[in-house]
């Protein structure tokens, strides 16, 4: 599935994810490919992603973006909140 992660400042990332881990409002929920469509509140903590491809940090790469230590394949990011929208294998993430 395409996820991207957008501040108000600029886009996070973007890339093919395998799954993503959010902080929902009333929990941690989980998407995969092939979820059904849904828009959810997300409060403040940790999105964590797994990639169908290893992560490289770059200079161009978000200092916001945190590459798991013992899986080059999983990152995280930081939010204080937002909104998540899938559909269609499509994950987009507004983050505050």
């Amino acid at each position: 599935m395409q996820l991207e992660i957008i501040t108000p400042e600029h886009k996070v990332f973007e890339g093919e994810a395998v799954a993503a881990q959010f902080p929902g409002k009333d929990g941690l929920f989980q998407v995969l490919d092939n979820h059904a469509a849904i828009i959810s509140v997300l409060k403040q903590g940790e999105v964590k992603i797994d990639l169908a491809n290893s992560f490289k940090k770059t200079e161009e790469s978000n200092e916001q973006i945190a590459v798991d230590a013992k899986n080059d394949k999983v990152i995280r990011f930081a939010l204080k909140g937002g909104v998540v929208e899938v559909s269609d294998n499509k994950v987009i993430v507004l983050a505050d």
